[in-house]
């Protein structure tokens, strides 16, 4: 038996006026998710445990089968654990992303939480600098890919309260900056940041370019070092991990998973879509288990972009799910999970706590259709009844 997961990043909506009423997923040309709705289960599932910021980590740890009320730790640590960064038991990890603020009416702003999606080569150059001028003994500065980077702070502080970069959207700072103790040396840095970054030759390009300026950090997302079963350990099977995010490539790493990195996978809506797919087929040949997340609609979503959105949807349908189907059924029986982890509503720009669509597939039957539905949508999933209120035990449904 084969099984694995296709998770598009923040898919699920809420109703848009300009669609008629529709989500974007209803809207969206998907005729691969929809076959599959028509043929397997479809009902709603809750990532997100009460309590819980709505982030992609604790979602994701949850579709992975954990329940991030006994394992979570923070982000960080396991986009560390990805980066092949160890943390010492009094490390705690940050998530540093680049991005741009802008002064508007004697405050700064949060422009754009991604710094215009700023290269992975040019914020490789950034984030050097940070280590020659800031790092040292009690801070380490690590690159990452694109706007995503970690910093660890050694013998560091952990009660602290942040604001997740893309929540504060076109929003001022003032009263969003790192709160708690030693909050007020965290804040130093952001702002030592802002200083080197200014007239930083990466910048100088950028600027000369007419594309956003990386002039500060911001800092949030942190943890300690997590303890999670391995995924063999846990449900018994063997596996790979298939992303261009860290942080689901350190979900990956503390399961024990392969990870497979794919040429052209980018995070964003210009990812290696239909690559990805071949990669998990290639797979599964030789393991039980796949992990396919795809970031670009959650990405499109973040940004406002209602019609990056839907064409990331249909790629995601096209490209990943359609070349997974095609290419199952050489491999064996096998089931298929299809979901996002969270909803991302595009005019939200952010997270939220509704529960997500699933489509539940087994080859042999084992899971049927509740009732009739015309696609794979949030309304169909509701009209079925199905709801999963924890759903780290969806994993143990999929694999039986």
């Amino acid at each position: 038996m084969k099984y694995i997961v296709l998770l598009g990043d923040g898919m699920a909506d809420e109703p848009l006026e300009e669609l008629s009423g529709r989500t974007p997923l209803e809207h969206a040309n998907t005729p691969n998710m929809d076959a599959l709705a028509q043929k397997g289960e479809i009902g709603l599932m809750e990532t997100v445990p009460q309590g819980f910021h709505p982030g992609s980590d604790v979602a994701n740890l949850s579709v992975f089968g954990y329940d991030p009320a006994t394992c979570y730790s923070g982000r960080s640590p396991l986009e560390a654990a990805s980066m092949g960064v160890e943390l010492g038991p009094e490390d705690v990890a940050f998530r540093l992303n680049l991005v741009t603020l802008l002064p508007h009416y004697g405050k700064l702003y949060m422009e754009d939480f991604s710094a215009g999606h700023i290269t992975t080569a040019e914020a490789r150059e950034l984030i050097a600098s940070l280590q020659e001028e800031l790092g040292g003994d009690e801070f380490h500065f690590y690159p990452g890919v694109s706007y995503r980077h970690l910093m660890v702070w050694k013998g560091g502080k952990d009660k602290l309260t942040f604001t997740p970069p893309h929540d504060l959207t076109h929003q001022s700072i003032e009263d969003h900056l790192p709160r708690g103790e030693g909050a007020e040396i965290l804040i130093n840095l952001m702002t030592s940041s802002q200083m080197l970054f200014k007239g930083h030759p990466v910048n100088d390009r950028r600027m000369d370019a007419d594309l956003a300026p990386a002039n500060s950090i911001w800092l949030w997302g942190h943890g300690r070092a997590p303890r999670m079963e391995t995924m063999k350990e846990k449900f018994g099977v063997n596996g790979a991990v298939i992303s261009a995010v860290d942080l689901i490539k350190g979900i990956g790493v503390c399961a024990g998973l392969d990870i497979i990195d794919v040429p052209g996978a980018t995070g964003y809506l210009d990812t290696n879509y239909r690559g990805k797919a071949e990669a998990a087929l290639e797979a599964l040949k030789t393991r039980d288990f796949v992990y396919l997340h795809v970031e670009a609609p959650d990405e499109a979503a973040h940004s406002g972009n209602l019609q990056d959105k839907i064409a990331a949807i249909e790629a995601f349908d096209e490209l990943v799910v359609g070349t997974v189907l095609a290419g199952l059924p050489a491999l064996g029986d096998h089931r298929v999970l299809v979901l996002p982890d969270h909803p991302t509503p595009v005019r939200k720009m952010t997270h939220t706590l509704d529960p997500v669509p699933y489509i539940l597939f087994g080859s042999a039957g084992e899971f049927p259709p509740v009732g009739k539905v015309a696609g794979y949508s949030e309304k169909a999933a509701h009209s079925t009844g199905l709801h999963l209120r924890e759903g780290h035990a969806m994993m143990r449904r999929l694999l039986g």
